[in-house]
């Protein structure tokens, strides 16, 4: 699991969005940013999280915050999910893993007794500067948007 935590600074990253644009780090200095992790696009639990964060996305706007998701899907699988869903933010097609593996959050799961290495539902608020504000490991997927704003 990750050994990134509050006041490290953000590991620099670059990778395309859903249509191809390619999004850095760098693009979000002067915002403060929430950049969420997850499994797979379309997965229950991956809805359920992203249409939490869609249906609070003004109040994060409102607090100057902008929301980014990442997972290793293709970016047509991603498209999808946004189109489904209607996500108004971007989402990372982090297929070779750059993004994932940066942040540390590739690793062994167990669910329903299996073992097999995946993408942990970590979320990562970053500052206006690149700077790590909190790190959320336990991510209830209800309730993501809480968690965030809560803190912030």
């Amino acid at each position: 699991m990750t050994t990134l935590k509050k006041g490290d600074a953000a590991p620099n990253f670059e990778a395309l969005d859903q249509t191809g644009n390619i999004i850095k780090l760098s693009d979000y200095k002067g915002k403060k940013l929430v950049l969420f992790f997850y499994p797979k696009a379309s997965t229950p639990g991956c809805t359920v999280e992203a249409c939490n964060l869609r249906d609070n996305y003004h109040t994060f706007l409102a607090k100057g915050f902008e929301v980014l998701g990442v997972s290793a899907d293709a970016a047509k699988r991603q498209q999808n999910f946004i189109n489904k869903y209607e996500l108004p933010f971007p989402l990372l097609a982090d297929e070779d893993k750059k993004v994932i593996n940066a942040f540390g959050v590739w690793g062994l799961k167990k669910f329903m007794g299996r073992e097999f290495e995946g993408i942990h539902r970590v979320t990562f608020v970053i500052d206006e500067n690149g700077i790590i504000e909190d790190v959320i490991t336990k991510v209830k997927t209800k309730e993501h948007s809480s968690q965030i704003l809560d803190y912030a």
